[in-house]
């Protein structure tokens, strides 16, 4: 399940708040006009664009947007929740057979889950169910690199013609020495194309594919943790068991709240016996 990430919005809002601040502390809104230079926002973003396409193929480039709105969302999938779940089922398991794993799939809304339970239910070897659902990780590895290495290359090339901007500033800096009028003017373009370039490419794009490979990392390990869930209730490991071998994935603190949190239960158990 899929929810909004606020993080990422509110990181590039403070970013961008934080340049204006500087502007106009310094030289009130005035000052903050003069920052805004149209040919060199042209010469960076026309430029990015540019090298992008010549970077990439129609089809990667079709990916940008649904990349740019994965960083926005977060994965509300719980570690604690996930370790319950294969409690479960290998408890029924060991009570009714695999074949009665079926019926708690309904309940189960995410496809590797799915696929791995069905794979032991159908009788395949561990070690091939191990490949199969591993080979899958590397397929969604690749695909998300695919998708983040857009952002990565954005990041590079930003900056790269934000000096291109500059470059061509000087020049025409230069060609004109004599006509005091154009100095200001070229200046500006040499200096805020080198300004925008920086901006977009360590406020929004760097920051963002950081993001989605720290997204993928996570992603990875809760489908590492699937495996071993499901190779556990397919071998028929004790519950008990197979909880503590996946709680060894649990950091101290959500290994602290999910004892808190068995506890609270079990007297609430208790309470209700009385």
């Amino acid at each position: 399940m899929k929810k909004r990430d606020i993080l990422t919005p509110i990181g590039i809002t403070l970013g961008f708040m934080m340049i204006i601040f500087g502007i106009i502390s310094s030289g009130g809104t005035s000052g903050f006009v003069s920052f805004i230079q149209v040919a060199s926002i042209i010469i960076v973003l026309g430029g990015l664009v540019a090298a992008l396409l010549i970077n990439f193929n129609l089809d990667q480039i079709k990916l940008t947007g649904s990349v740019l709105k994965e960083t926005f969302n977060r994965n509300e999938q719980n570690l604690g929740d996930l370790i319950q779940l294969f409690e479960r089922l290998s408890e029924r398991a060991r009570r009714e057979g695999l074949l009665a794993l079926e019926n708690e799939l309904e309940s189960v809304d995410d496809p590797f889950i799915k696929k791995g339970v069905l794979l032991a239910i159908d009788g395949i070897e561990p070690e091939v169910i191990n490949d199969i659902m591993n080979a899958e990780i590397t397929a969604m590895e690749d695909r998300h690199l695919k998708g983040r290495i857009i952002l990565e290359k954005a990041g590079e090339y930003a900056p790269a013609w934000g000096m291109i901007g500059t470059l061509i500033g000087l020049v025409l800096m230069l060609n004109n020495l004599t006509d005091p009028t154009t100095l200001g003017p070229n200046m500006a373009v040499a200096l805020l194309t080198t300004f925008y370039g920086s901006v977009l490419a360590n406020l929004v794009f760097i920051p963002m594919a950081g993001k989605l490979e720290i997204k993928t990392d996570e992603e990875i390990f809760m489908k590492q943790i699937v495996i071993e869930g499901v190779i556990g209730v397919q071998s028929g490991q004790n519950p008990r068991i197979l909880k503590e071998k996946l709680s060894a994935f649990l950091s101290e603190n959500m290994k602290k709240k999910q004892e808190e949190g068995t506890d609270e239960g079990a007297e609430d158990v208790a309470n209700e016996a009385s």
